[in-house]
């Protein structure tokens, strides 16, 4: 009888992952869904560890099985995207939603082989726009990635304190070293395109670049977790290249 209620518990978060899984999967956002489908199915074989009841058992079996069917479907359909140099996926970032933090949009496409970091962005010049830099850099030093090496080229803030700019980077640059990672700044006059490329294939155009959070107050809810901080409206464009590295 114990264990009834952590089984209850376990199904119920299964069940609401996968339902996001399938709606990711509808809007074309593959490598997000696939991320919920693993998820939800180990979810779901927790669920059937502790199951006695032979008809529920099987139940839980066939819902694994279709499950399981339809996440390789999709990891097969974004691999021959990937061979083909085809793959395109795009996120719409609704004006005030929430639940957009760097790790929930890049998360999905840093890995192991992720080792190098490529950053393009005119407008990382203010201290909110270096924090947003820095909050990415947190995310590539402190998850599952291997990532030894960041470039950022940005423009210099000639309206403002270039030079307290660039002693924001050379401190940022110095706190990487302490983890490993080394730090290359570059500054251009011209650039206008924004995108992060990572040596893995995976290329993220985001329409606002970093800066698509809104603001707000130093002790408001948001201020820390992005996830809760409301987003200014903008596009997420993602593609693959085999060779993004040799490319460069």
């Amino acid at each position: 009888m114990a264990g009834r209620p952590q089984n209850s518990g376990f199904e119920a978060s299964a069940i609401t992952v996968l339902k996001r899984a399938v709606e990711l999967d509808g809007k074309g956002r593959f490598t997000e869904s696939l991320v919920c489908y693993q998820e939800g199915l180990n979810l779901l074989m927790e669920v059937l560890k502790v199951t006695t009841d032979d008809v529920k058992k099987q139940a839980f079996r066939t819902r694994i099985r279709e499950y399981m069917d339809r996440a390789e479907k999709v990891k097969q359909h974004v691999e021959q995207e990937k061979e083909a140099g085809k793959y395109h996926e795009q996120i719409h970032i609704g004006a005030d939603s929430t639940n957009n933090s760097y790790s929930r949009i890049l998360g999905p496409f840093l890995d192991e082989f992720t080792t190098e970091v490529h950053v393009e962005d005119p407008y990382i010049r203010s201290a909110h726009q270096i924090y947003n830099f820095l909050r990415l850099c947190e995310l590539l030093v402190g998850g599952k990635t291997k990532v030894k090496r960041i470039s950022l080229t940005t423009g210099r803030d000639e309206q403002g304190n270039a030079q307290t700019q660039q002693g924001r980077l050379d401190e940022l640059k110095r706190s990487l070293s302490d983890y490993g990672v080394t730090l290359d700044v570059n500054y251009s006059s011209t650039l206008h395109d924004r995108e992060i490329r990572l040596n893995n294939g995976w290329i993220i155009k985001i329409g606002r670049g970093l800066d698509y959070f809104k603001n707000t107050g130093k002790f408001s809810i948001g201020f820390c977790d992005m996830d809760l901080r409301k987003c200014q409206e903008t596009t997420v464009d993602i593609f693959h290249s085999k060779h993004t590295a040799q490319n460069r």
